[in-house]
């Protein structure tokens, strides 16, 4: 047959993706192609004609099977758009997602709230993974302090390499459970997280980028869900200042339990819910 051009191989891929379940299977056949080719996805349609080398051929083969073994778009190419920057990502880290924007987008208003009032806050997120989160913040919101824990030492190992590159602000990264390695003083004006939320019976059921190769210990909230939700507010209350702000991302149906969860904690004077893009609420921010 003729040579594979990019044009040829993009239709064949999406076609083959297609037929195998692979979500958006021309989206995936372009980045992957674009990564073996070093190239912009424009560009591939700016060179259609383009025939393939031999080598490029067998490259590109190979990034295929790893899509068909479900192994997530992100991990094979090693990095994953977030608000502004395409961040480093790796086995072991959570991949960010869309979602998650919502969470970032609140937290950047409470800090806009602090920067009206001449006060510069001190801001943590915990469980930090990529270090997207906290990186898209602080680049937003210069001027403030910024700090990020995680138990993970290879998520820990990419946020800072992620702050590295991409963080105009400095931000302070370090391992820690939850808020146990912190000392009681000083204290937060902000801290955040997005923690486990899946209940434990659910991880199988997710598909099998998530269930297979993303990191159990990012997913897992245990038998309903929230159990890093508890542990966070047990210990958040003394580690914020009075009006400190804890913002969590929670899982779309969660919002009731999470309301019942809060009651049990007298320093959570005031408890409101964000609404994703989907109309989901996805972020809740407890006030003290």
């Amino acid at each position: 047959m003729d040579a594979w051009t990019i044009k040829s191989i993009l239709s064949w891929t999406d076609t083959y993706f297609s037929q195998n379940g692979i979500d958006s299977p021309r989206l995936a056949a372009e980045i992957l192609l674009a990564k073996v080719l070093k190239l912009r996805r424009l560009d591939l349609y700016l060179q259609h004609d383009r025939p393939l080398e031999k080598q490029e051929l067998a490259e590109f083969k190979i990034l295929i099977r790893r899509r068909i073994a479900r192994e997530p778009v992100a991990y094979i190419t090693g990095k994953k758009g977030f608000f502004k920057e395409q961040f480093k990502v790796a086995p072991g880290v959570l991949i960010p997602r869309p979602d998650t924007e919502t969470l970032v987008e609140t937290a950047i208003q409470v800090l806009s709230e602090a920067e009206h009032r001449g006060k510069k806050a001190r801001v943590i997120e915990l469980g930090v993974g990529s270090g997207a989160v906290i990186v898209s913040i602080a680049n937003a919101c210069p001027g403030h302090f910024y700090f990020g824990s995680d138990l993970s030492s290879i998520a820990l190992a990419t946020a800072c390499a992620n702050a590295k590159v991409f963080a105009q602000t400095k931000v302070a990264l370090f391992k820690g459970d939850w808020l146990e390695a912190i000392q009681p003083h000083p204290l937060f004006d902000l801290i955040l997280s997005n923690p486990p939320y899946i209940p434990s019976a659910d991880i199988e059921l997710l598909e099998p980028e998530v269930r297979d190769h993303e990191p159990r210990l990012a997913l897992d909230g245990g038998v309903d869900g929230l159990d890093a939700v508890r542990m966070i507010l047990a210990q958040a209350g003394d580690r914020l200042v009075p009006s400190g702000r804890l913002i969590l991302e929670i899982g779309f149906d969660q919002k009731p339990i999470i309301k019942d969860i809060a009651k049990g904690f007298f320093w959570v004077t005031e408890l409101d819910f964000i609404k994703d893009l989907a109309g989901h609420h996805r972020v809740a921010v407890f006030k003290k």
